[in-house]
């Protein structure tokens, strides 16, 4: 068994930058055909943005949290593996407003059960892989950002529901959960010179992960390599919950 998507049709919701994208990258590295959902109009308003490369990707424009922009999406063409990997953060106490909450727990928690809702026929028929991106974060608690931490504790809840419930179809349904990895959303710590010296001391390998290690987890979930794996969600932050 290896790691070759050659003739295998992957999507990846999320995928247009962050760790998303360097899942992407690292299906197609591996002979995937790769489709990736992104919020602006075209792959061309990625191209100057760091963590982003969407050569090669099949990009399209989904609002995820417009369940009616998901539902005109085409099924019945085949879909072996499909990523979650749509987040969002609000801080500043954003969180705490209706407007916050709903923002955020629209896209990390409603969306992800839309999208798979929506090609659970698809990936059925393929005998596929639901891979859902969550956080280390929906192991512990998160200051100041509530909706950020409940979304990702129940996004862990949902990957081990559906993996039970799906298992049945033949669908494999696990989750990834990234520490605190170098991206846009994480920028609040990754740019502030204190904040980050004060989070690498608390991570026992002292650095910070990157999409490409998050990359390896996915691929191995969606590979036979994890045949017997179901419902379950692999943490990957260099050691951070361990204290």
């Amino acid at each position: 068994m290896d790691l070759d998507f050659s003739g295998k049709n992957i999507l990846v919701a999320g995928g247009s930058s962050g760790i998303g994208n360097g899942i992407a990258r690292q299906f197609l590295a591996c002979g995937g055909h790769v489709a990736v959902w992104g919020t602006r109009a075209s792959s061309d308003d990625y191209r100057d943005e760091d963590g982003s490369d969407l050569d090669g990707l099949a990009y399209q424009q989904v609002d995820v949290t417009d369940r009616a922009a998901i539902n005109l999406q085409p099924t019945g063409r085949g879909l072996d593996v499909l990523v979650l990997c749509q987040g969002t953060v609000r801080y500043g106490g954003a969180e705490f407003t209706d407007s916050g909450w709903d923002a955020v727990m629209d896209v990390n928690i409603n969306s992800v059960m839309d999208v798979a809702r929506h090609f659970h026929a698809d990936l059925a028929a393929a005998n596929g892989a639901v891979i859902i991106v969550s956080s280390v974060a929906g192991f512990g608690a998160t200051i100041g950002t509530p909706a950020y931490g409940a979304s990702k504790h129940a996004a862990v809840g949902l990957t081990k529901t559906l993996g039970a419930a799906w298992a049945r179809d033949g669908i494999r349904v696990n989750g990834l959960a990234p520490g605190l990895v170098d991206t846009k959303l994480t920028q609040v710590t990754t740019q502030n010179e204190k904040r980050l010296s004060g989070a690498l001391k608390n991570i026992p390998q002292r650095r910070l992960g990157t999409p490409q290690d998050m990359a390896g987890i996915a691929l191995f979930l969606a590979s036979d390599l994890s045949a017997y794996v179901t419902g379950q969600t692999i943490i990957a932050d260099g050691g951070l919950s361990l204290r």
